[in-house]
């Protein structure tokens, strides 16, 4: 019996022996498992990030993830202040220290304080230890203003533009507007902001932040975008709108600067600009391009079936000098207030624009005599307000072709009948 017993012994034995090699065993795999993440996702973060901008406000740079832990916001600060050397007192020099509530540098009196005197003091402003490359041209407002825009001033936008090879990142600093017009009638001030748009793709769209109650808003923002080559650079243009927002409605217009950076050496370092800021192009109000559309009127169902086909000859857009992105908005009013409203895909950078898309409205009354057909054209501005390219009516007491139409297809109910229609000003 003693042999038994001792058999039996070590067969229990064996659960526990394999109990605990499974435990290891899950224990190991788990480990592995844990640690092969961890190298993938700080393979991923040691990539760096697909022609994407990091917004630096008030001067204090951002690092992407794959440097080192040292370089923190201001960590280089203290050093910059040690080397950098004591500016005269005839320079204007930007303390952060001293702004006030709203972020704004208090005014400092300048001697002559006429615009020549400013354009002296310019080299002065930004005084820094680093290299940098001031282009002669950048000192200078721009020649071709109109007689009528030199007579208007707007104020002048003053910002710095830099590449550094090594992040291979394109460094865009809006630093400050002078003289801006006051947009409130009421407060004589305005409440300016910038927007900024990398042309010719339009892709990428910036604002920095709202300054209240100035017409002379210090910024000291910074935009950095990753992943553009240098070669690149030359063929991109940078597009500035000053604006001034406005609470109860759309934000005014106080300008715009376009800078082609055709021609720019950014190899020499950072490179200190302004430009004067003009007025907005407006688009004219002649070769808005035309609109197929497409109407049918079932009397029966008491419906009305659009199709918006087709656009052509649309104008280029004034910022960037390519085609618009093109969508419409189809708006159905019923004595005169819109009771539905439809919108199409938008359509990239192309004059002539094919959409195809049907859109099938429901009429509250048994005739169309009440009822009017509205299509606006826009141009996708992504980030802003869309403009308006062109706008079409199509009703009983509609002019021209618009009206044409409309008559036809309450004459032949149940019949699709599409015309091509001029464009008119928004």
């Amino acid at each position: 019996m003693a042999p038994i017993t001792s058999s039996r012994e070590e067969f229990d034995e064996i659960p526990t022996v394999v109990g605990i090699f499974s435990a290891f065993g899950l224990v190991f795999t788990v480990s592995l498992f844990a640690w092969i993440c961890c190298q993938r996702k700080s393979s991923k973060s040691n990539k760096t990030p697909p022609y994407k901008f990091v917004h630096v406000l008030k001067g204090v740079d951002i690092y992407p993830e794959n440097l080192s832990s040292k370089k923190k916001f201001g960590a280089d600060d203290k050093n910059e202040v040690k080397n950098k050397p004591a500016l005269p007192k005839n320079s204007l020099h930007l303390d952060l220290e001293k702004r006030d509530l709203n972020g704004n540098f208090p005014k400092t009196n300048l001697k002559g304080g006429s615009p020549p005197d400013l354009e002296n003091v310019t080299p002065k402003l930004f005084s820094e230890g680093e290299k940098e490359g001031v282009s002669p041209d950048s000192l200078k407002s721009n020649t071709s203003l109109s007689s009528e825009e030199k007579q208007e001033k707007l104020g002048t936008l003053f910002f710095s533009l830099e590449y550094n090879f090594e992040k291979k990142t394109f460094v865009v600093n809006i630093k400050e507007a002078r003289g801006l017009p006051a947009m409130d009638e009421q407060s004589m001030t305005s409440d300016p902001y910038i927007k900024m748009t990398i042309l010719p793709e339009k892709k990428h769209k910036v604002k920095t932040r709202v300054l209240r109650k100035t017409l002379d808003p210090a910024f000291d923002e910074t935009f950095t975008f990753y992943g553009i080559p240098y070669t690149q650079i030359q063929e991109l243009a940078l597009h500035f709108t000053v604006l001034s927002f406005d609470r109860f409605s759309r934000d005014d217009i106080i300008g715009e600067v376009l800078i082609p950076l055709a021609g720019l050496e950014l190899s020499d370092g950072k490179m200190l600009m302004n430009r004067e800021i003009i007025k907005r192009n407006v688009r004219k109000s002649s070769g808005r391009g035309e609109l197929l559309i497409s109407l049918c009127y079932q009397s029966t169902t008491n419906t009305l079936t659009v199709v918006v086909l087709k656009a052509r000859h649309l104008p280029k857009s004034d910022v960037s000098g390519l085609s618009a992105d093109p969508y419409v908005k189809v708006n159905l009013y019923h004595a005169k207030k819109r009771i539905s409203k439809k919108k199409t895909h938008v359509k990239k950078c192309t004059p002539n624009a094919v959409f195809n898309e049907l859109f099938v409205f429901d009429i509250p009354c048994e005739s169309l005599e009440e009822i009017s057909v509205e299509f606006l054209v826009l141009d996708s501005e992504r980030g802003s307000h869309d403009e308006v390219i062109g706008r079409l009516v199509l009703a009983a007491a509609a002019e021209g072709t618009g009206g044409e139409h409309w008559r036809e297809i309450c004459d032949s109910p149940r019949r699709q009948i599409a015309k091509w229609h001029v464009l008119c000003d928004g």
